[in-house]
């Protein structure tokens, strides 16, 4: 079974090369890497196609302009031609049997979306794990979002190719509840498999700016009224505040 891993590139010259080895050390060794530049000002183009040139699994696209982390994975869905289709950004890692463990899950128990626990590091050091339910649907999903990109997984057999919606942020989140909408439920494998890269610049970093999307995605994504939104937006900030305080605790 082949599996499509798209990841999005954006001046990641730092990380890129790190990621990339993480899937080449896969103990399941069926799958392509799409790697779609979004028009970096870095040489992270030159890093890409070294790769490619190395191995054949992994192909590089490149867009003529910026064009945004939903469009540009959009491209990579498109031209992906596994049945499995994968995340991960160009800052993130994969333990080495991340894919052969997920594949086996979906494929013996006939799951079309899953995800798995991942680990969160920061300058090389794990500071923590975040653990994931052994299942989520629309509603769990609307109340706090457990499923990291870095780890998701959709079978297209079952499902399509389910694209990212054109928003400005929180466009994974926006899919899961996308594809929610047409299985009850997605299944997760409880054993870390990935690891998640902090870092203060990103979204997910500052809590009030990812509040903010997260609002939006409510309103104008799912287009819950002020009351419904509401209600979901305060067991989003419950499960912010629980995940943030035993952050701190363990560290």
């Amino acid at each position: 079974m082949l599996v499509s891993i798209i990841t999005p590139v954006h001046n990641a010259v730092l990380h890129i090369e790190e990621t990339i080895e993480s899937i080449l050390k896969q103990t399941y060794e069926n799958w392509e890497l799409i790697l779609i530049d979004d028009k970096s000002s870095d040489n992270g183009i030159d890093i890409l196609r070294d790769y490619e040139g190395k191995d054949p699994r992994i192909k590089v696209l490149r867009n003529n302009n910026n064009q945004g982390a939903a469009l540009t994975r959009n491209r990579g869905i498109k031209a992906a031609q596994g049945r499995f289709i994968a995340f991960l950004d160009s800052d993130d890692l994969w333990l080495p049997e991340k894919l052969e463990k997920q594949l086996d899950f979906m494929l013996q128990n006939g799951h079309a979306f899953t995800y798995t626990s991942y680990i969160k590091f920061r300058d090389q050091e794990d500071v923590g794990v975040m653990k994931v339910p052994k299942k989520v649907n629309h509603r769990d999903l609307l109340k706090t979002c457990s499923i990291g990109c870095l780890t998701a997984m959709y079978d297209t057999e079952q499902l399509g190719k389910v694209y990212m919606p054109i928003i400005s942020r929180r466009q994974d989140f926006a899919l899961w509840l996308q594809i929610l909408k047409i299985i009850p439920f997605a299944y997760g494998i409880q054993e870390p498999l990935a690891k998640y890269r902090l870092r203060s610049d990103s979204i997910s970093g500052n809590k009030f700016k990812a509040a903010g999307y997260q609002w939006r995605v409510y309103r104008e994504f799912e287009h819950l009224n002020v009351v419904e939104a509401g209600y979901y937006f305060l067991h989003y900030s419950f499960f912010g505040v629980i995940k943030t305080y035993f952050n701190r605790k363990k560290n």
